[in-house]
């Protein structure tokens, strides 16, 4: 996921979370309100609604992230890709600092 969209969704968590706990913590606490099983209110639908078609329409705008594989990182001077035929297939992704040299195939 790119950083936008992770920022977007936990200052939409926490938007949320903040409404449903606004003056839960002056209130004090029994062994009541842990028995009863409460239903959601029609505010806390209705916002969990309208949190949900935001999400759905940002979703939209950016597209899905997809798993890549996960390659290892190499050291500065360790091979880094193989010359195969016309192409160069990669073996490892250099560590920050350093790139991969297409004609020594090594971390520089």
């Amino acid at each position: 996921m790119n950083s936008s969209s992770i920022l977007f969704r936990l200052l939409c968590a926490s938007i949320l979370l903040s409404c449903l706990c606004h003056g839960q913590s002056s209130r004090e606490t029994s062994v009541e309100d842990f028995d009863v099983k409460k239903s959601p209110s029609s505010s806390e639908k209705e916002l969990v609604e309208a949190m949900e078609e935001l999400l759905g329409k940002f979703q939209d705008r950016y597209p899905a992230y997809q798993k890549r594989a996960q390659i290892p990182l190499c050291d500065i001077g360790e091979r880094c890709a193989v010359k195969q035929g016309p192409r160069i297939g990669k073996l490892c992704d250099c560590s920050r600092g350093s790139s991969c040299n297409s004609f020594l195939l090594k971390c520089i």
